[in-house]
């Protein structure tokens, strides 16, 4: 029997929402302002690693938050989107974006090698099974010496070369502005196919799979292959983000991509909203900048950063999105009654 998800008739396609093409036009301006708000080296350096690892959120999200599987693996897809990139740049000579796209790849299809093992598995059993596949990825990033000069790390990576139109250079991504723009757009790309995705017939069978595997199955679906398509879209995902960071980096050591990496992907997506990719996208960008902006106090950043997540999870299981809708229900009923 085929899937729904296929079998259905494409609908009539329908403009985004006025308050939808706000937010997108909204989101598109602050990726244009921000980097002339804050010009200095520190505050675009920030911005580009929030812009990183909102990539890394919005790739966990899709598989946790859209078809529940608990992957605490997602720094290996990281890692190997970096390592695989960089290596066919250095060792090989294949320019940058030929590398990127077989970084995003090979991360993908790392994503679904490992479902495909994993996909009889649900909640802790994948969680630690994923768990133990990003340990595994570390432990050849930090011991196969010859190949990824291990904890020697891998130096002098250069950035993407500049943008040349008619001769004339558009872009430099040696400047922390271009490159900036280069990966906010990017993710915002990303973000907007990733939220055409999930509002389709796919997204309806992905989340069917999450509510109910079993009533899913009833329905004609096949939730094993769904499940390794969820993971496959994912890992490309953390694996782009990846390619980014090793070239804005510069540098490439595995310690980047050690174990507590995926825990701290895990608590952007959490304290941003699981299931709303938007969600997980204000959680990047605050669980990025909080600690920075907490530097002053020193060490006692550190409690402040662990009392802040322990709150949320406690009392705002929905995280930001949650919180967000609370509030603009009470302004809705406080608001003039007819």
């Amino acid at each position: 029997m085929s899937d729904p998800a296929l079998a259905q008739p494409l609908p009539h396609r329908q403009s985004p929402p006025l308050s939808r093409r706000v937010g997108y036009l909204l989101a598109a301006l602050a990726i244009i302002i921000l980097p002339l708000i804050f010009n200095d080296t520190y505050w675009r350096t920030n911005l580009t690693i929030c812009a990183i690892n909102v990539l890394l959120a919005l790739g966990l999200d899709f598989i946790l938050g859209y078809t529940g599987q608990l992957n605490l693996g997602h720094s290996a897809f990281y890692g190997l989107g970096a390592y695989v990139s960089t290596l066919l740049i250095v060792k090989f000579g294949i320019p940058f974006w030929g590398a990127f796209v077989a970084g995003v790849a090979f991360a993908g299809m790392a994503g679904m090698v490992l479902s495909l093992f994993a996909v009889r598995l649900r909640g802790h059993y994948l969680a630690i099974a994923s768990l133990g596949f990003a340990v595994i990825i570390y432990q050849i990033l930090l011991n196969w010496i010859s190949l990824t000069q291990g904890p020697l790390g891998i130096y002098g990576i250069s950035p993407p070369p500049a943008l040349i139109i008619g001769g004339t250079v558009i872009a430099d991504f040696h400047n922390l502005t271009a490159f900036f723009y280069l990966v906010a757009a990017f993710t915002f790309l990303v973000y907007l196919l990733l939220n055409q995705l999930v509002r389709s017939p796919i997204g309806e069978t992905l989340t069917a799979i999450r509510e109910d595997e079993i009533s899913a199955a009833s329905l004609g679906i096949n939730a094993a292959v769904w499940k390794v398509f969820a993971f496959g879209v994912g890992a490309a995902v953390a694996g782009a983000a990846g390619c980014f960071y090793a070239s804005f980096v510069g540098t490439l050591v595995p310690d980047a991509f050690f174990v507590a990496e995926a825990f701290n992907i895990l608590a952007m997506v959490i304290v941003g909203g699981m299931g709303t990719l938007i969600g997980p996208v204000f959680g990047a960008i605050l669980l990025t900048l909080l600690p920075e902006m907490l530097r002053g106090i020193g060490d006692l950043r550190l409690v402040v950063y662990g009392a802040a997540l322990t709150l949320v999870v406690l009392f705002m299981p929905g995280g930001l999105v949650q919180a967000a809708r609370f509030v603009h229900e009470k302004f809705r009923r406080g608001g003039p009654q007819p």
